[in-house]
């Protein structure tokens, strides 16, 4: 994202807290503004699979495009009432484009994905925090779709967890094949 369409983002994104007679009052986000700003049209160049992106991204916060499936492991992948979600690893085999696979069900995947990173993915308004609405209304997603996330990343190997961190700045959603 350029500077001016990171102003003219940051700017729709803003969200702004009065306090009037001690009542606290929130402007609403204008997710249309939001979502045209963030919303890729065409898929960014060098998408990298989790498993490449964990081995190349250390502690410090670096660019980075990513491919993944959103989903959780057996949890819910969208945060509720914020723009964040988690990806897994798209598998590189027929198996999973069957008709109603569902990868929490599946033994193969399940043992396949039981030590692959996880990918924690928010994106933030101007003031730092993450957007206050859901990803799957801002963007209309689903559990199970293919994305391409633009952004910063980082991993830290020390942390019990393999999850990458990725503060997203462009969303990229790859049609069903």
């Amino acid at each position: 994202m350029n500077g001016s369409s990171r102003r003219r983002f940051m700017g729709v994104a803003a969200m702004a807290t009065f306090v009037i007679a001690g009542i606290e009052v929130r402007a609403e986000v204008d997710a249309t503004a939001v979502r045209g700003a963030l919303l890729l049209a065409e898929e960014p160049a060098g998408a990298m699979t989790l498993a490449a992106a964990k081995a190349k991204l250390t502690p410090t916060p670096q660019p980075i495009v990513v491919a993944g499936r959103i989903g959780g492991r057996g949890t819910e992948p969208f945060g509720r009432n914020e723009a964040t979600f988690s990806m897994l690893e798209i598998p590189a085999d027929d198996h999973a484009k069957k008709p109603g696979h569902k990868p929490d069900d599946c033994p193969f995947c399940k043992k396949r994905n039981a030590n692959s990173p996880i990918a924690a993915v928010s994106f933030m308004g101007a003031d730092g925090k993450v957007i206050p609405v859901d990803a799957q209304k801002l963007f209309g997603l689903a559990d199970g779709q293919d994305v391409v996330v633009r952004g910063t990343g980082f991993f830290d190997p020390k942390l019990g967890i393999p999850v990458i961190q990725i503060t997203g700045d462009g969303l990229f959603i790859r049609k069903p094949q």
